[in-house]
């Protein structure tokens, strides 16, 4: 069983309790998946220096973010570990020479249970999470990706949770806004051209070649989890977009599938 790999824009973590267009479309994205063996979520809210995966069997829920309702900090979301994927990942990002390591402490930060929630309620998957380093550049996760290409064959679910657009400052000005800013929504139709298109070179230097790249994304660590993402599917991937809409304006709900470029879908 060859799984395609995902990207989600997680959005407010408020999604948890209030389901809203993402998650809605989570929700039939878990029931038309077959069910994996392990989810590997890549979340923008675990930056480290190099690769890390959770190695803990019992992944706590962590609560990483302020000022919002009660009913959010009681939700949890008890799903197992899986130390042993995190190993056999460990393994494969050393034999691509890429230096990894394992926190057996580190729990699950709201850009991997909230989605998770949606996707799985029963809590059922085990999972491990994978952080993104953003010191590091567009290629070196795209790399990341390539290294975890053997996972979609062995039934693990790969998934890039970050954003498309992540300006918080103009979320926060833009709260009542229904319609996408205008570099939002130019950045959004220049993003899926661009994976629609496959064009990798245009991707790793997309603050170069997108429109308003640094207003879309003032830091980076909410786009790096597309390019694990899309670097795992491998060359010739096709991108099936399965979110499209906006958060107040400023924030890019988008989101996609890539099935790996097979003889049947070329």
């Amino acid at each position: 069983m060859t799984l395609p790999t995902v990207f989600l824009s997680h959005g407010s973590p408020m999604h948890a309790i209030d389901a809203g267009v993402a998650g809605r479309a989570w929700t039939e994205l878990g029931q038309r998946l077959p069910r994996p063996r392990a989810v590997l979520i890549a979340s923008a809210h675990w930056e480290t220096s190099i690769p890390m995966l959770t190695g803990s069997p019992r992944p706590e829920t962590i609560h990483d973010f302020g000022g919002f309702p009660d009913e959010l900090y009681q939700v949890r979301y008890p799903a197992p570990g899986a130390p042993e994927v995190a190993s056999e990942i460990v393994a494969r990002l050393k034999a691509a020479d890429i230096t990894a390591g394992i926190d057996g402490f580190r729990g699950l930060d709201h850009g991997a249970w909230v989605p998770l929630r949606w996707m799985y309620p029963e809590a059922d998957v085990p999972v491990v999470q994978l952080s993104v380093q953003p010191d590091y550049d567009t290629g070196h996760h795209l790399r990341l990706g390539h290294a975890l290409r053997p996972l979609m064959d062995e039934g693990i679910l790969i998934i890039g949770s970050g954003h498309a657009t992540h300006n918080l400052r103009d979320w926060a000005s833009s709260s009542r806004r229904q319609e996408p800013l205008p570099y939002v929504d130019a950045f959004s139709r220049w993003l899926q051209q661009s994976l629609v298109s496959g064009d990798a070179d245009a991707l790793t230097h997309y603050r170069d070649r997108a429109p308003e790249a640094a207003r879309a994304h003032p830091t980076e660590e909410h786009f790096l989890p597309l390019f694990v993402a899309w670097g795992a599917a491998g060359p010739g991937a096709i991108a099936e977009r399965i979110v499209e809409g906006f958060e107040a304006g400023a924030l890019a709900l988008d989101s996609y599938l890539f099935h790996p470029a097979t003889s049947s879908n070329r």
